[in-house]
């Protein structure tokens, strides 16, 4: 069968570079990928144990998977086979990265938007929100509130609004944050852009560019967002390809789930992250799971296409083994219980103590984009994670580096990126026991940290003993 989820199940690369969402050839663009799906959903209903672990094994050395064994584990069935994947997802994330999990905070700057889509809180039709751009003065403001808690890497995530929230105001953000806090990378979740406007952003010092498609089912897409300029499925499509043109190496992806069915879904990201590697030499560096939540004034069903906690359990660890390099990032939409249970089945990076309206971490903030499910500070979640027998990090060291793209996924593939993890986690967690804890957790986090260390060379012991002398941003 080949591999015929390239995007040409969509609509050839040429033609989609110009096409109207307007004109968009459903009935030519639906039944390719519903025939490979239906197709191996018939193959790999009752997926043989065989070739299950033949593909578990093929994962375990970090080999990207094809189609049809990304298929043949989203139709597995077998409750006890599943345990399996589970377990291999995990020796895969702890066979590229360590224990190391990866700590971030979304700061939101505006939920004044153009678009309408159904899902969301921060809809041009819900005319009950409470608008809010924030001013340069006030992103400082959250940003340095965020430093004094201990973050160094910020997700900055923006509405899409021509005037508020345009290249001209995120430039001047993200210079003010660089310049006056002590955030070292900062990444963004904003509206797509034009491949010269992407040129700036990279430009700016942002590390990974964020953006989903929310919905790959073309019908669903187009339901769900009716209005404005996110109408147009073909633009928000190419985002990835204008990014990597304009110099982005990093990009993270998704889909929202529960817009449509997940199988779907998930076939359809796989596919466009392979679309990627193969044309560009790398893909996605995180993919995300973030899952359908209630909103206000939000016109969509949330029990429509819901995702159970069973399903998303499936989900990371399908993301996982297809593609093994990947950051696997959590939100906290989810509960604290789940997201813990996430991070031994593939789940590397997730948010903390988030809010999701401007001004939410100085003030209570304004419309929300979504519910959160876990309100966890980030120093409950650090002290949780250490418990678990895993490292917090705050580590920035990869974007600052230049390990991002093609090197970023052949070092995670050599295993060459475990070491350099470990040793950054360790130094992270270090600065932040030193500048940020509070005393009924440094102890505990100092126990974790001396455990580690005994078990690692000379040389980070003398590292240890700079940040205990006030040097920072130490990292290899």
């Amino acid at each position: 069968m080949g591999d015929p989820l390239n995007l040409n199940w969509l609509i050839p690369a040429k033609e989609r570079e110009t096409i109207e969402h307007s004109v968009f050839p459903l009935a030519n663009a639906i039944p390719g990928i519903r025939f490979f799906l239906d197709n191996m959903k018939s193959m790999h209903g009752d997926s043989n144990k065989e070739f299950i672990r033949e593909i578990l094994a093929k994962s375990l050395d970090l080999h990207v998977l094809n189609l049809k064994e990304v298929s043949a584990l989203i139709y597995l069935h077998d409750r006890e086979i599943w345990e399996e994947v589970f377990d291999t997802a995990n020796r895969i994330k702890e066979k590229v990265y360590g224990k190391r999990v990866v700590l971030f905070a979304p700061l939101y700057i505006s939920n004044e938007c153009m678009n309408d889509c159904l899902y969301c809180g921060f809809r041009s039709g819900n005319r009950d929100a409470r608008r809010k751009s924030l001013t340069v003065d006030e992103v400082l403001q959250e940003a340095e509130f965020l430093s004094g808690k201990g973050y160094r890497r910020l997700l900055l995530v923006a509405s899409e609004h021509a005037k508020h929230t345009g290249i001209d105001y995120l430039e001047k953000i993200i210079e003010a944050i660089y310049k006056r806090t002590d955030i070292r990378i900062l990444h963004a979740n904003t509206a797509p852009m034009s491949v010269d406007e992407f040129k700036r952003l990279k430009a700016s010092g942002i590390g990974v560019y964020q953006c989903f498609q929310e919905t790959y089912h073309i019908p669903s897409y187009r339901y769900l967002h009716q209005t404005g300029t996110k109408a147009d499925y073909a633009s928000r499509l190419n985002v990835m390809d204008r990014a990597i043109e304009a110099g982005f190496e990093d990009v993270g992806m998704g889909v929202l789930l529960g817009l449509y069915d997940w199988r779907w879904e998930v076939g359809a990201l796989i596919a466009h992250s392979r679309r990627l590697i193969s044309k560009y030499g790398f893909g996605p560096h995180t993919l995300s799971v973030p899952r359908l939540q209630p909103a206000e004034g939000s016109k969509v069903n949330v029990d429509t296409y819901r995702v159970s906690d069973e399903d998303l359990k499936k989900i990371v660890a399908i993301y996982r083994l297809a593609l093994p390099y990947v950051g696997v990032v959590v939100s906290t939409r989810e509960r604290s219980g789940l997201r813990d249970e996430l991070l031994s089945m593939g789940a590397s990076q997730i948010s903390a103590g988030s809010r999701t309206s401007p001004w939410g971490y100085i003030e209570k903030g304004d419309t929300e984009q979504f519910e959160i499910g876990d309100n966890r500070s980030l120093e409950d979640i650090v002290r949780n994670i250490a418990e678990m027998g895993m490292i917090p990090s705050l580590c920035t060291a990869c974007y600052r580096e230049g390990r991002s793209g093609e090197q970023f996924r052949k070092l995670a593939q050599n295993e060459h990126m475990k070491k350099l993890c470990h040793e950054n986690a360790l130094l992270s967690l270090k600065e932040y026991i030193e500048d940020c804890c509070s005393e009924d957790v440094k102890e505990d986090l100092e126990k974790r940290l001396k455990e580690e260390i005994a078990k690692s060379s000379n040389g980070l012991t003398d590292k240890m003993k700079l940040v205990e002398q006030g040097k920072r941003d130490i990292h290899s």
